[in-house]
């Protein structure tokens, strides 16, 4: 695997020292009669993190704690029908920790037959379609992370995927790499998937590819900017190794962006996490940002979790307080593809505050969150 991901470095650097930047690093080349394009990408997010409830730093010791969360590479590759996409992660071990059969470094690794607009077939390692704020760029968040309410997503898994964007309107354009809602559509669009146990995710442990399955279906509504709907259920066989119950959740989120301003809710349902009957969590999400100029926008995003473990019922709040600067804006528009841009040059400060179980003889029994305050920075750059 290591001298796999050295080839893939040198490689990425040859294209990129002989390709121009202008709407990105693309390398194009015509063989036979057919149009062929590798385009080369990537980002950083380089952090500072504090307060008592970040982890690894207790009382006493170290006030900051310094690290990555994303070093990412990738390539994505078209020709004709077929796409392909390779995106790896040199901050992830380079070894399959999580059983869905591929190194946890490789984050994608998929190609696709491209039909049109309402058939896609993606076979690979691919963003599993439950969770809508999953299925959102990592370096596209309002806020420096998730939140605890991702542990409850299927994450990335191995397997086959049949997907369609903006169906019932003429004037939408997909291209088959898509895994959310990545730009505005009018219509509906669907996500049907079969795979591996959901290893990463934080609700399914001891997967093995081979064991057994994990099966997602999305429905989506879009009208442009203004309304984004989807709804996603999904059961991942044996959660908790062979003979345990299903882990099954269920998803809903609605993303609206409307001038200088952008509201999400998100809501998860999910029963037997890790395959133990009856451990159960329900959270919600919703997330407010306003843009005050082109460079300088407010977030606020409250995530709250209630669970039940053993009979045992507590609930957990966090609250992220943020300001997001963009050091070099491209244009000055406010709208939800325009923000992409913007992205690729950005420092985030939030300030998390935790409430509800988080000490004393009830403590909050779902999965992660923080359970004391804590402050993050973050500076990002993506090319």
């Amino acid at each position: 695997m290591r001298k796999f991901t050295k080839l893939a470095v040198v490689a990425s650097a040859a294209i990129l020292l002989t390709t121009q930047a202008n709407a990105g690093y693309v390398l194009k080349k015509k063989i036979g009669a057919q149009e062929t394009k590798l385009s080369i990408y990537g980002f950083s997010q380089i952090e500072a993190r504090g307060g008592d409830g970040t982890k690894g730093i207790k009382d006493g010791d170290a006030a900051v704690k310094f690290g990555a969360q994303r070093v990412r590479i990738g390539m994505s590759y078209s020709a004709g029908h077929v796409r392909g996409k390779l995106f790896l992660d040199f901050n992830r071990p380079h070894d399959d920790k999580s059983g869905v059969g591929l190194p946890d470094m490789v984050k994608d690794a998929f190609v696709t037959y491209f039909i049109d607009n309402t058939v896609a077939i993606k076979l690979g390692l691919i963003k599993t379609p439950l969770g809508m704020g999953f299925t959102i760029p990592g370096w596209n968040l309002d806020v420096v992370e998730r939140g605890f309410d991702k542990q409850l997503a299927f994450e990335r898994d191995m397997g086959l995927m049949i997907s369609g964007r903006g169906i019932g309107y003429e004037g939408n354009k997909a291209n088959g790499f898509e895994m959310g809602h990545e730009r505005p559509w009018h219509g509906f669009g669907y996500d049907i998937m079969i795979a591996n146990q959901a290893g990463r995710s934080g609700a399914v442990t001891k997967a093995k590819p081979g064991n057994d399955n994990a099966y997602i279906g999305r429905l989506m509504w879009d009208w442009g900017e203004i309304l984004h709907t989807e709804v996603a259920y999904g059961i991942s066989k044996q959660a908790g190794g062979m003979g345990t119950d299903d882990y099954k959740a269920l998803n809903f989120g609605i993303d609206s962006h409307f001038g200088e301003g952008n509201v999400k809710f998100e809501m998860y349902r999910a029963e037997n996490i890790k395959g133990v009957s009856g451990w159960d969590e329900n959270t919600y999400a919703v997330t407010g940002t306003y843009y005050v100029d082109p460079q300088v926008e407010l977030a606020l995003k409250h995530i709250q979790g209630d669970a039940e473990k053993g009979g045992v019922s507590t609930n957990l709040g966090n609250t992220y307080i943020g300001v997001n600067y963009y050091v070099s804006p491209y244009d000055a528009k406010m709208n939800r593809s325009s923000k992409r841009k913007r992205n690729a040059h950005r420092i985030q400060f939030n300030y998390v505050v935790a409430s509800g179980d988080t000490d004393g003889a009830k403590v909050w029994n779902g999965l992660k969150g923080y359970k004391d305050d804590a402050w993050l920075v973050q500076y990002q750059y993506k090319f």
